[in-house]
């Protein structure tokens, strides 16, 4: 117990956090902030830092808040990021891999340019921007990284094949990664939210890619009432930055921490139900929505 207390006590102890700007980036660098962390909060447009500022203000903790911008889809953005919190901290103590946005649409409908600008953001920029902390927390001998996924990056669901897609290749990546990094002192750690109250959900359901004439558009809207239904119960994404303040301050985090409303249980459903029964399972849940 008292080992982690100064884990997180530490006032020299540095966290980086992608995509602060709002939903649970926002949350974890505040979190984080009251746990004694130096917060270096990114986003892509630090015109959009109003809410981070004002609420950090509001906890107390805005004098450990180091604001930066950093676009997870520009290597050079990532390169400057990193160079500066080098030089002005010295090092890199968690890195959380929050950024990302959700791309809706069934797979016929939805442009090759959408699927690409989905993995650049949600996978290739966590890889890039994982890769260059790695040098960092290696000559520390210590580092931990959390990667924000999904319980979409364990099971599918129609509508949304290019955000599942997306956060199955996470949890590939961060399943060989956390086998690499092992004799480094570098704990690799996956997050996995269900349905929380974020802005992720909203944009992506005003963002459903459709046609008017689409073969598609009865299960499109079963896929919508369900989707609206689920962001209107779903619970304080506090739970999940509240759950990542404990995990750094854990000596020995396990791999996987699924988070929110339903979500072991769909882990469970899945190692143990044959896939045709949980295809049905889901068909009803959404027709249940009519």
């Amino acid at each position: 117990m008292n080992a982690e207390h100064n884990l997180f006590r530490d006032p020299d102890r540095i966290a980086l956090i992608t995509g602060t700007s709002s939903g649970f980036g926002l949350l974890t660098a505040l979190t984080l902030a009251r746990r004694g962390y130096k917060v270096v909060a990114t986003m892509r447009d630090l015109s959009r830092q109003t809410g981070l500022v004002q609420q950090a203000e509001q906890a107390g903790v805005l004098e450990r808040i180091h604001l930066m911008t950093l676009d997870v889809t520009e290597e050079s953005s990532i390169a400057a990021a990193a160079r500066k919190i080098t030089e002005q901290f010295g090092r890199i103590d968690v890195l959380v891999n929050n950024a990302g946005f959700a791309v809706g649409g069934f797979v016929e409908e939805v442009s090759m340019d959408e699927w690409r600008r989905q993995m650049e953001t949600n996978f290739f920029g966590l890889i890039a921007v994982t890769k260059a902390v790695l040098p960092v927390m290696r000559a520390q001998g210590e580092g931990q990284i959390i990667n924000v996924s999904s319980v979409s990056g364990l099971t599918g669901f129609p509508g949304y094949a290019p955000y599942a897609a997306s956060k199955f290749a996470v949890e590939g990546f961060s399943e060989s990664l956390r086998q690499e990094l092992r004799s480094f002192g570098i704990k690799v750690v996956l997050v996995e939210p269900g349905s929380f109250r974020t802005p992720i959900w909203g944009k992506g359901i005003a963002g459903m890619h459709t046609r008017e004439d689409s073969p598609y558009q009865a299960r499109l809207d079963e896929v919508l009432r369900y989707s609206r239904k689920s962001a209107e119960t779903a619970p304080d994404p506090q739970e999940v930055a509240e759950l990542i303040g404990r995990i750094t301050g854990k000596s020995k985090p396990r791999l996987r921490y699924p988070v929110g409303k339903g979500s072991r249980l769909l882990i469970v459903a899945k190692t143990l139900l044959p896939w045709k029964l949980l295809e049905s399972i889901v068909a009803r849940s959404l027709k249940a929505m009519k």
